[in-house]
């Protein structure tokens, strides 16, 4: 009776850890990042709303939910790093969060790159998520670049495609980039050990998800490259000399739950007087 007892009590102790988890995928951290705030010239500041690793099979977070935590927020451009589902059926359920983000009315643009769960999809599958993508707005950068400018500042977007499946190409993602800020986009973190001698202001990405099941470490994410062992897993880091953020994802892998954990929606506040210089631009050139 005793052991019967105990096994019960460990059951619904269980139960309980599991169903909090499972509510921790349904509330979004809203997160703000300001990059040297108070330093850009007036007027010049500029606003990414930045998503990550969707995963549609397995997120809590629904359209409606997502835009009424946005609603009010001023957006310049929204940066989607990869991700967002690795099943063909999945992809009519990507559209009402595109819907949404075109809502925002991202004066910029959307810009989109892909990850290695995207991969997944082959052939016509993956062509049929890049086409979604692209009908609801989104500009899809391999390995690629945009240019415009918005307040008298000149801004690159750099899309450098995903790191894990041997896909990058940085020669080619950088290839016509013009004077000016360089943001770049990207699904896997780890690339940056490989940007040393090549010029950004910042760069985006996702993939480690904030170690989904964070508890009490992530073991998980050891066989997921260098920066895991560098516990640079989530949010702002800086190596050498160049800042990077690490979202948490919106949506889960595997099962849907989170420990240690929370969805993640960040807003970046970034200044625009940081831009490159024609020997900047030649030395990073010269070295990829």
């Amino acid at each position: 009776m005793i052991f019967i007892a105990i096994g019960t009590i460990v059951m619904t102790l269980l139960s309980c850890l599991l169903y909090k988890a499972h509510l921790n995928t349904r509330q979004a951290a809203v997160n703000r990042v300001e990059i040297n705030a108070g330093r850009e010239r007036p007027g010049s500041s500029f606003n990414v709303l930045h998503i990550s690793d969707m995963h549609l099979e397995h997120i809590s977070v629904t359209p409606e939910q997502l835009y009424e935590q946005l609603k009010e927020e001023k957006i310049d451009l929204i940066a989607l790093t990869g991700d967002y589902l690795d099943r063909k059926r999945s992809i009519p359920k990507l559209v009402p969060y595109l819907q949404v983000f075109n809502q925002l009315q991202p004066t910029c643009g959307i810009f989109a790159v892909f990850g290695n769960h995207d991969y997944v999809l082959k052939d016509e599958s993956f062509a049929a998520l890049k086409e979604t993508l692209e009908r609801n707005g989104c500009r899809t950068l391999r390995n690629e670049n945009a240019f415009f400018v918005k307040d008298g500042a000149s801004i690159n977007v750099i899309g450098i495609d995903d790191y894990s499946t041997n896909r990058s190409n940085i020669a080619a993602s950088y290839k016509g980039v013009k004077e000016g800020y360089r943001l770049v986009l990207t699904h896997d973190p780890n690339i940056v050990l490989a940007m040393r001698k090549v010029h950004y202001d910042y760069l985006l990405s996702g993939h480690f998800h904030g170690g989904q099941i964070h508890w009490p470490k992530p073991y998980h994410l050891a066989k997921m490259g260098k920066l895991v062992g560098m516990n640079m897993i989530k949010g702002l880091h800086v190596y050498d000399g160049k800042p990077f953020y690490i979202s948490e994802g919106l949506g889960q892998t595997g099962v849907n739950i989170r420990m240690g954990s929370r969805p993640e929606i960040t807003l970046h506040r970034l200044p625009l007087h940081s831009a490159a210089s024609k020997a900047e631009q030649q030395k990073t050139l010269a070295a990829i």
